[in-house]
C-alpha cells in the first residue's frame, strides 16, 4: 500500500492529475489471493485498442495487448498505459500461502465507496465464527459467507484490518487468523475553503461574493457535487451545483460567520469549510439634496407645493425629517412633503435632514414664498362727501386688504390711466377733475402669473360757488353802491341849498322886487330842474330768490306825494313812501337786495292869468 501511495504521488507530480487515465481492473476484483491463483489484468486507454504499455514496479514491464495474466511470480506493484491516455493508477498484487487470508478490493478507495472485507481459507475451505477487527478494535462478525460490508467508506475507516475464524480441515475445526491488510481512504474531495472576493469589511450596497473552492480527487472522474452557504449556522444559499454565492447589493443584516459545504449528490459525503468572519458597514449620509416643485419655491395661496429631500450616498434604512426656520418641532417625516393647499404662514426657509441611525448629513437651506394675490381695494380721501368746492386741495389714497408686496396701484378716471401710486395728488381741484375715479392693484408670481383688483367706483363732483352766495355777493355790492349814491346825492343836495340860499341873499340886497313882466306876454314856465338837482330818491331793497329759482317780479312801486319846497317858491320835493320791503325784513339769509330808483317829475307850470 505505501507503493500505491508513492505511486500516486508520482502521478500527481508529473501532472497527471489532471489528465485522462487509463483505467486498470483486475480479476478476481482483490487481494491478497492465493498463490496457486492467476490474476487477469485489463487496461483500457481513451481512444480505440491499441498497443498497450505495462509497468511492474515503476519499470515498463511488456508491450502488447490490453489484456495479461499475472501468476505469484510477478506480484508487486502493476499499472499500464492505454492509447490516447495517461498511466492508470496502481494495483498492487499479493500472493499468499495462508490457510486464513483477509482480502480487500484492489481498486485505490475513495470516500463515499463501498467495502467489501472477505475472510477467505485456502482452497475455499469452510469457516465459521467468523471475526473482524480494525486496529484493536473488535467489529463483530459480519454477514453470512465471511464478509464485512462498510457503506459509505469514510476517512476514518482507513488502517489495518484482519479476521479471525474456525477452519475446517479432513480432521476437524481449526482456528486461524489472517494477516493485517492496510486499506487506504483517499479523499473524494477536498475540505473546501470559503473565500471572500475582497475585503471582509466592505460597505453596504457593494456586491457581495463567496466562493467555495474544493478539489476533486483525479482518480476518478469528476463528480457532481453540491454546495451549501451558511450564515452563523443557518443556510442563506444552495444546495447548488455552483460554488459561488453573489448578492448585488450587502446589508448591515449579511454580517456574520460565514461557511460553505460540499457535498454529494446522495449526500454521504460532506464536508464544511471553517468559518469566515464578515462585516457591512453602513454608508455614512452625505449629498443631502432639496428640489421643490414648482422649481421657483413662489406659489400662490390656495396653489400646491412640493418639497423632495434625496441623498446622493449613505445605507439606510434612512429616515428624514422636514425643518422650517423659526419652528423648534419637526414639521413632517419622509423624503416627500406637501403643502396642499399652501397658505401665506407656510412662507419660509425648510431644510431638510437625514440620518441612517450612524450618521446625520442636512440639506442646505431653500427659501418658499407664498404669495397672496391682492384683494379688497378701496380708495380713501379726507372728505367724507365726494363733492369739492373748485380751488380746494385734494388728495386721493389707495389701499388693499389683502396682497403681498410689492403691490403696484394705477389710478383710472373715466377709464383712461391717470396715475401711478397708492397716492394720487389732484391739487386744487376745478372742473376737469369731475369725473369717476377707480384704482387698479395688481401683484405678481414671477413673469408668468399676474394678479388683479379693481376698487369700487368714485364719483367725484366739482362745484362752483353757489348761486344764493353770488346773489349775495351782488347784494352787498349793490348795497355798497346805493349808500355810496345816496351820500353822492344828498352831498350834492346839501351843496345845491347852500348855494341856492347863497344866491337869495345877494338877490335881496339889490333889489328884492322883481322886475315885471312885459305886457302881452305869458309867464314862462319855470324851468326844469338841473341836472344834479335831484334831491330825493327811493330805495327799496327786496330779498332774492333761493338758487335755482325764477326771478320773482319787482314789487309794486309804492305812490310819491311831490310837495311844494317853499324855500323854492313853487317848487316841489319828493317824499319816499315805504312799502312792506322798505324795511328790509324781506327776502332770505344771503340774498341779494335790490336798489329802486324814482325821481319826481317837475311841477307843472303855472296856468296863465
Amino acid at each position: 500500500m505505501a507503493g500505491t501511495t508513492a505511486l500516486l504521488l508520482w502521478a500527481q507530480a508529473f501532472g497527471l492529475a489532471g489528465a485522462h487515465l487509463s483505467q486498470l481492473t483486475s480479476d478476481p476484483p482483490w487481494t491478497p489471493v492465493f498463490s496457486n491463483e492467476r490474476v487477469t489484468l485489463t487496461c483500457r486507454g481513451s481512444g480505440a485498442p491499441n498497443v498497450t504499455h505495462w509497468y511492474l514496479n515503476g519499470r515498463l514491464w511488456v508491450t502488447g495487448s490490453d489484456r495479461i495474466h499475472v501468476s505469484r511470480g510477478h506480484r508487486g506493484t502493476h499499472r499500464c498505459r492505454g492509447p490516447g491516455a495517461e498511466p492508470s493508477p496502481p494495483v498492487t498484487l499479493i500472493f499468499s500461502n495462508d490457510w486464513l487470508v483477509l482480502q480487500a478490493p484492489v481498486q485505490e478507495l475513495l470516500e463515499g465507496d463501498e467495502l467489501r472485507l472477505r475472510c477467505r481459507a485456502w482452497d475455499d475451505a469452510k469457516i465459521r465464527r467468523v471475526q473482524f477487527f480494525h486496529e484493536q478494535e473488535a467489529l463483530g462478525g459480519g454477514t453470512g459467507g465471511g464478509e464485512l460490508l462498510l457503506s459509505p467508506l469514510l476517512l476514518h475507516h482507513r488502517g489495518r484490518y484482519r479476521c479471525q475464524a474456525e477452519v475446517r480441515y479432513h480432521l476437524g475445526w481449526h482456528k486461524e487468523k489472517s494477516a493485517p491488510v492496510t486499506v487506504a481512504v483517499q479523499e473524494l474531495f477536498s475540505v473546501p475553503e470559503l473565500r471572500l472576493e475582497g475585503p471582509a469589511e466592505l460597505p453596504e450596497g457593494d456586491p457581495l461574493a463567496l466562493g467555495c473552492h474544493s478539489t476533486p480527487n483525479p482518480l476518478r472522474p469528476p463528480t457532481h457535487l453540491q454546495h451549501l452557504f451558511y450564515r452563523d449556522g443557518v443556510v442563506v444559499g444552495g444546495p447548488q451545483a455552483s460554488p459561488q454565492l453573489r448578492l448585488p447589493a450587502a446589508e448591515l443584516a449579511h454580517s456574520g460567520s460565514y461557511s460553505c459545504e460540499v457535498r454529494t449528490e446522495k449526500g454521504s459525503v460532506w464536508k464544511r469549510s471553517a468559518p469566515l468572519a464578515l462585516v457591512v458597514r453602513r454608508v455614512p449620509v452625505s449629498g443631502v439634496t432639496l428640489t421643490v416643485q414648482p422649481p421657483t419655491g413662489q406659489v400662490a395661496e390656495g396653489d400646491w407645493l412640493v418639497l423632495l429631500c434625496s441623498v446622493a450616498t449613505g445605507t439606510g434604512p434612512l429616515s428624514f425629517s422636514w425643518h422650517r426656520q423659526g419652528s423648534p418641532a419637526p414639521l413632517a417625516t419622509g423624503p416627500r412633503y406637501e403643502l396642499r393647499p399652501a397658505q401665506q404662514r407656510d412662507s419660509g426657509h425648510y431644510h431638510c435632514t437625514a440620518t441612517n441611525g450612524d450618521s446625520v448629513a442636512n440639506s442646505s437651506s431653500l427659501g418658499v414664498t407664498v404669495l397672496v394675490p391682492v384683494a379688497g381695494v378701496t380708495i380713501a380721501m379726507a372728505r367724507k362727501e365726494p363733492r369739492v368746492a373748485a380751488g380746494e386741495p385734494l388728495n386721493l389714497s389707495c389701499s388693499v386688504r389683502a396682497g403681498t408686496e410689492p403691490v403696484a396701484f394705477t389710478w383710472l378716471r373715466d377709464g383712461r390711466e391717470l396715475g401711478w401710486g397708492p397716492v394720487l395728488a389732484l391739487g386744487p381741484v376745478g372742473p376737469a377733475h369731475a369725473g369717476t375715479y377707480k384704482c387698479l392693484a395688481t401683484n405678481r408670481l414671477g413673469s408668468q402669473r399676474v394678479f388683479q383688483a379693481l376698487s369700487p367706483a368714485l364719483a367725484l363732483a366739482v362745484t362752483q360757488p353757489g348761486w344764493g352766495q353770488r346773489q349775495q355777493g351782488t347784494a352787498v355790492a349793490a348795497g355798497l353802491g346805493a349808500s355810496l349814491l345816496l351820500l353822492l346825492l344828498l352831498g350834492a343836495a346839501v351843496g345845491w341849498q347852500l348855494r341856492r340860499r347863497a344866491a337869495a341873499r345877494k338877490s335881496r340886497g339889490r333889489d328884492p322886487t322883481p322886475p315885471p313882466e312885459p305886457q302881452g306876454r305869458p309867464p314862462e314856465p319855470p324851468a326844469p330842474p338841473e341836472a344834479g338837482e335831484v334831491l330825493y330818491a327811493q330805495v327799496v331793497v327786496t330779498g332774492g330768490p333761493p338758487p335755482g329759482s325764477p326771478r320773482p317780479a319787482p314789487p309794486p312801486m309804492s305812490p310819491t306825494r311831490c310837495c311844494r319846497d317853499p324855500t323854492r317858491g313853487g317848487g316841489s320835493r319828493a317824499t319816499p313812501t315805504r312799502t312792506s320791503r322798505d324795511t328790509g325784513g324781506g327776502g332770505g339769509t344771503g340774498d341779494t337786495p335790490s336798489a329802486l330808483l324814482r325821481v319826481c317829475p317837475p311841477p307843472p307850470p303855472p296856468r296863465p292869468g
